[in-house]
């Protein structure tokens, strides 16, 4: 199966949501893909990321991790995606961030500055000072991280196109099928 990144890859409206959303389906275990476990689809996103993140103007060109630097940047994205995620359900957790700053500092520390690593951990501390740390939001369809940059602060999915459709198209099929049984929710 090929795959390519689009822009609905990078709907995460952050670089660091981006990486982290790279896995897909993450909390079913059935279904989970990891994105960057294949080597050449990590080593195309910053080409991709160039394209469209919508961070690309603060980054310029990225390029891929190292070898020797991929398992501190997968630490990174799985610090990332555990710290958001557990900030936007419940503001968060010390002990989350703390593992967070240490994956930033070790990655800062070992990368070269042009690298995606770097460039990720940037986008971190972006989100990290964020002044309005509401706006970001776990996608009601998919999972995904992403920064609601809606004048309302309403956005409900990762992308309308794709999530958002989904969603839709769910609830009409539902409809329909309780509009389609004859008897109803009978009780006996």
């Amino acid at each position: 199966m090929s795959f390519s990144w689009t822009p609905h890859r990078f709907a995460g409206g952050a670089l660091a949501l981006d990486v982290a959303n790279s896995v897909i389906l993450r909390h079913d275990a059935a279904r989970r893909t990891d994105r960057f476990a294949v080597r050449d689809q990590m080593r195309d996103f910053p080409r991709a990321a160039a394209e469209f993140c919508a961070e690309r103007a603060l980054f310029g060109d990225i390029v891929p991790v190292a070898a020797e630097n991929e398992t501190d940047f997968i630490a990174l994205r799985e610090a990332i995606d555990r710290y958001f995620r557990k900030r936007i359900l419940d503001g968060g957790n010390d002990q989350l961030l703390a593992g967070l700053l240490n994956a930033l500092a070790k990655v800062l520390r070992e990368t070269s500055p042009g690298s995606l690593a770097a460039a990720t951990a940037h986008s971190v501390l972006r989100l990290i000072a964020m002044p309005d740390p509401e706006r970001m939001k776990i996608c009601g369809n998919c999972g995904w991280l992403f920064v609601d940059r809606s004048k309302n602060r309403s956005r409900a999915w990762c992308d309308m196109a794709i999530c958002g459709n989904r969603a839709k198209a769910n609830r009409h099929y539902r409809r329909k099928k309780e509009e389609e049984t004859p008897w109803g929710n009978i009780s006996s």
